[in-house]
């Protein structure tokens, strides 16, 4: 059985110096040889790996399972590297694990930020559904089994399962289920600006209430009633002039208490 040579000073002190094992590896054929060698050279740079999955710690995601992705990116490390370029294995190794976390979090994490709480209930149920999938084959494991195996109660472990949903947020262009072509942009609100109107009555009814008789009158003549100045003055008995300059006269001194108020 061929092991991977003794370790020695590198860029890391934890380096094993391993050119000749890849220079070997890349002359040997497929087959159990060189699968040995593979997995030799993999397991000797590990803890490199795991070091640099240790920097992305904290950010939401369980450390071993950023152990498991850094180890992924170093078997691809392993799989692709040629030596016959030149390049020392842990300057390809480095970006290639360090590229191979980061898209994972681009994948399969938060796009939102979402509370811690809800974020260790999620690994929580993630974990105790992967050791109870193994006991209960055939079917997926119960919530009830969920929260016994994992020391939850059976709403802490709907919320975990809500939470393995939400990694990313929907495009508002995708299409809701079971509807046909219905958006889900097409659910949204959008304000409404009857509101407004609401707030400025509101704001305008004590001006209005302090008026007298006779201006409150042409403004509801004028605005409710949609009579014009003519009509107004015809009725009242005044001119038609006299009704514009009340009219004037009303909206400068509403306008006035209304910024008085707001300012």
């Amino acid at each position: 059985m061929r092991t991977v040579s003794p370790r020695k000073q590198h860029s890391h002190d934890d380096a094993p110096d391993t050119a000749g094992d890849f220079a070997r590896l890349a002359r040997l054929p497929d087959g159990p040889e060189r699968r040995m060698l593979r997995d030799a050279l993999v397991t000797a740079w590990l803890p490199m790996a795991e070091r640099i999955a240790v920097r992305f710690r904290g950010r939401g995601e369980a450390l071993e399972d950023l152990y498991q992705v850094a180890a992924l990116g170093l078997v691809k490390a392993v799989d692709h590297y040629d030596p016959a370029r030149g390049n020392a294995f842990e300057a390809y190794a480095v970006p290639t694990v360090t590229g191979e976390i980061k898209r994972h979090f681009r994948d399969h994490m938060w796009t939102l930020h979402v509370p811690r709480r809800v974020q260790d209930l999620r690994n929580r149920v993630r974990h105790a559904a992967k050791e109870l999938a193994q006991t209960t084959a055939g079917r997926s494991p119960t919530v009830a089994e969920i929260a016994a195996h994992a020391r939850l109660t059976e709403s802490e472990v709907r919320t975990g399962m809500e939470a393995l949903e939400c990694f990313s947020a929907l495009s508002l262009e995708a299409e809701m289920p079971g509807t046909d072509g219905y958006a889900l942009g097409d659910a949204l609100g959008s304000p409404d600006p009857a509101y407004d109107t609401v707030v400025d009555r509101v704001a305008v009814r004590p001006c209005l209430e302090a008026l007298p008789e006779r201006e409150r009158l042409i403004l509801y003549l004028r605005f409710f009633r949609g009579m014009t100045q003519s009509d107004i003055a015809e009725q009242l008995g005044i001119s038609q002039m006299h009704v514009s300059r009340l009219l004037s006269g009303c909206f400068a001194q509403l306008r006035e208490e209304l910024l008085a108020e707001t300012g």
